[in-house]
């Protein structure tokens, strides 16, 4: 597959100084390697492009930890053209997260014979819409194991309000439909001292973790019926170790979770009990 970048039908407002309201925002990012980054008025998060396929990242996403409620992607970007950094927090957030090539906060990768097998970066995007009130974009992967070759196609959503998007993967292996194909979903684990809580009965599980002057919990959740295993893995390498929700790819080669981060600093989740709370209720929420 040629690295095709789309360019969708949509008129993207220069949005994120402190006048604007809070709302859903997100977009191609090419003056920083192709990144595509997406916020509402909570998160923030962002994916690795073509630009980066040789290098270290891969399909993990990046956590931007925000404690503004309006937008803050094109500015920080822009500030960070300029000189100001977005790894250092100005008063607004910042990006302190490291991925790597790990799966960040949610990112996917294949389960096969007990080990992640991961795509490498996004190689076409697609923006569906980018509303105020809601945001849904398309990143399409491929990539090759042993072989057979392998494609995602993932659409995550975000609406106003959640700390949670939504992620519907579509898997293809060898062109057909990957039915019943084993999924990871993964939340890096930086320390071996971070807390790992979950609850697979009700569909969730969790990261608390030490982030520099603050705290940070990370979380994904899923319908708990499709979940077939959760694991702690620990490797000793460096953003190798994950807690890991394993599913599999329904009939359609469909994965559907969530997942998101509550930052100790941005005032609202502040222990890790709060944040399994949320985790509860949202859970309760997508499956009434």
């Amino acid at each position: 597959m040629k690295k095709l970048l789309l360019i969708a039908a949509v008129v993207f407002p220069m949005i994120g100084n402190c006048e604007e309201k809070p709302r859903t925002y997100c977009r191609f990012v090419p003056e920083r390697a192709d990144d595509f980054a997406w916020e509402n008025d909570k998160i923030a998060f962002r994916a690795y492009g073509p630009a980066l396929e040789e290098k270290g990242e891969d399909s993990g996403f990046d956590a931007w930890l925000k404690r503004v409620d309006y937008p803050i992607v094109n500015k920080w970007y822009k500030e960070n053209q300029e000189g100001k950094s977005y790894h250092k927090d100005h008063g607004e957030g910042y990006d302190p997260y490291k991925v790597g090539s790990s799966r960040g906060c949610g990112g996917l990768a294949l389960w096969l014979d007990g080990k992640m097998v991961s795509s490498n970066v996004f190689k076409e995007w697609e923006v569906v819409r980018c509303w105020p009130g809601e945001m849904t974009f398309i990143l399409r992967y491929e990539w090759a194991h042993g072989d057979d070759t392998y494609t995602e196609e993932k659409q995550i959503s975000l609406k106003l309000g959640d700390r949670l998007f939504k992620s519907v993967s579509t898997f293809k292996k060898n062109g057909e439909i990957a039915k019943d194909l084993p999924i990871a979903i993964g939340l890096v684990r930086h320390h071996e001292t971070d807390l790992v809580s979950k609850d697979i009965s009700k569909g969730w599980m969790s990261i608390w973790e030490p982030m520099d002057d603050s705290e940070l919990g990370t979380g994904v959740v899923i319908d708990a019926q499709k979940i077939t295993d959760f694991l702690v893995l620990e490797t000793g390498e460096k953003l190798g170790d994950h807690a890991l929700i394993i599913t599999k790819a329904d009939s359609n080669g469909q994965v559907e979770y969530y997942a998101g981060y509550g930052w100790k600093k941005a005032g609202e989740i502040t222990t890790s009990d709060a944040w399994n709370e949320y985790l509860n209720n949202f859970a309760k929420q997508i499956t009434e």
